[in-house]
């Protein structure tokens, strides 16, 4: 069949990446917030109110990293240094900003993607991220490096930052001084005041009006291409494998199917687990879980494909980019080394662990990694990502209509077919 052929032609990677849940609950805010004007008074001291408050959320992100961190050696981190660090500072904040940055730059001596805390802003705008909800249509990855600077990653068409000329790839600087920072509220029709650096790193300050826009779909299915079905996924979100399962049930054979998980943060084991059973046979053994204990245990596909009572053999391409991660690098990975599908784009993220949410005193949210990951063929993927087995440079403007990558995935599984059940029988179970 074709893909025995295309496999033999490509130098499969042994660097991949395997992840199981949504990205950093500090990676910013998937609609920009509300910012109050340029003009508002610095915060004074805080209060004793504020100060108690401060008080019970550093102390129970401190706990809890301690007690329940996948790694009982923290990376080989002191815990206590860091706390007589930086618990000074949390507790002498004067505003959500403030605390939550001291609470980043503590979990960022972990090194690790999964961990961070999101305040209780961000929060209420994740919980309502399929909800209509005021809006300006930016998304936007926080800076790892400067916690002052955002890039904006996203620009949603016919948004109000669309509106106002706000291009991918722009950064936005909320240092507290002026403009927008990601710790408030979005309210409808109170402006927001952006500083922003555009493409050309000109100073741009930049006023958008928050409307209630009706939130983007999880899951989209694209028929548009003759004998293709691109399955587009923007979060392992609930919901995902009976989708998924509705739309290849009845595929016929002829049918080549892309996955698209380009940009896509994670999301729910479950939800990952049912799209690989998709694909691979019920009880193909994929990775292997290793908790804070040590113990280990072996995950295998569950059958949970939506109505499918067995997986489709139709030939597959995943698309991924340096924005998949998680449970989008996990898919793309035990894909990869089933030999059941090429993976066209850019190499991942390389954000893999096994991370779980717990809510903060405040509303805040504390995302935090509860166990390790290695491939069904014992190869741990933190920090490496998946190598895809044909790579296509990201186009750099944003706004390119032709799409390099799902031209290449969709060329790939054109290629001339020998036999249709090749992906079922092409790796030994």
């Amino acid at each position: 069949m074709k893909f025995r052929r295309l496999f033999e032609r490509l130098a499969v990677s042994a660097a991949m990446s395997l992840a199981l849940v949504a990205a950093p609950s500090f990676a910013g805010d998937p609609a920009a917030s509300a910012a109050p004007p340029a003009t508002e008074a610095a915060p004074a001291a805080p209060g004793r109110e504020r100060v108690r408050m401060n008080q019970r959320v550093f102390d129970h992100v401190w706990n809890e990293v301690r007690r329940e961190y996948y790694d009982p050696d923290l990376h080989g981190v002191d815990w206590n240094a860091a706390r007589q660090t930086w618990r000074p500072v949390a507790l002498a904040a004067p505003d959500d900003r403030t605390l939550y940055r001291s609470l980043r730059e503590m979990l960022n001596l972990l090194d690790d993607d999964h961990a961070g805390a999101a305040p209780p802003a961000v929060a209420r705008r994740q919980d309502q991220l399929r909800e209509p909800r005021a809006a300006v249509g930016l998304s936007l990855r926080a800076d790892r490096d400067d916690q002052d600077s955002y890039v904006v990653e996203q620009v949603r068409e016919g948004s109000p930052a669309a509106e106002a000329g706000v291009g991918v790839g722009w950064r936005l600087i909320a240092d507290g001084a002026s403009g927008w920072t990601p710790d408030q509220d979005v309210v409808e029709g109170r402006p927001l005041v952006l500083s922003m650096i555009d493409a050309e790193g000109a100073a741009r300050t930049t006023i958008l009006n928050p409307r209630v826009m009706e939130p983007r779909p999880a899951f989209v299915a694209d028929r548009s291409r003759p004998d293709v079905l691109v399955l587009r996924v923007e979060g392992f979100e609930q919901g995902l494998g009976r989708w998924m399962g509705e739309q290849l049930a009845g595929l016929t054979p002829d049918i080549d199917v892309v996955l698209d998980l380009r940009g896509n943060p994670g999301g729910r084991l479950m939800e990952a687990d049912a799209v690989l059973s998709c694909f691979l046979p019920v009880n193909r053994a994929w990775a292997t879980r290793t908790s804070r204990s040590g113990r280990r245990i072996e995950l295998k596909t569950g059958g949970g494909c939506g109505p499918l009572t067995a997986p489709v053999a139709n030939d597959v391409a995943v698309l991924v980019d340096d924005q998949s991660r998680s449970a989008a690098e996990l898919t793309p990975a035990a894909l990869q080394e089933a030999r059941r599908a090429v993976v066209v784009g850019a190499p991942t993220a390389g954000a893999v662990l096994i991370s779980q949410e717990t809510r903060l005193p405040d509303g805040g949210r504390l995302t935090l990694s509860r166990a390790d990951f290695v491939t069904s063929g014992g190869v741990r993927l933190e920090k490496h990502g998946v190598t895809p087995d044909l790579a296509v440079a990201t186009a750099g403007d944003g706004g390119a209509s032709r799409d390099a990558a799902l031209e290449t995935a969709v060329a790939a599984l054109a290629a001339p077919r020998a036999e249709q059940a090749w992906a079922m029988v092409a790796a030994p179970l």
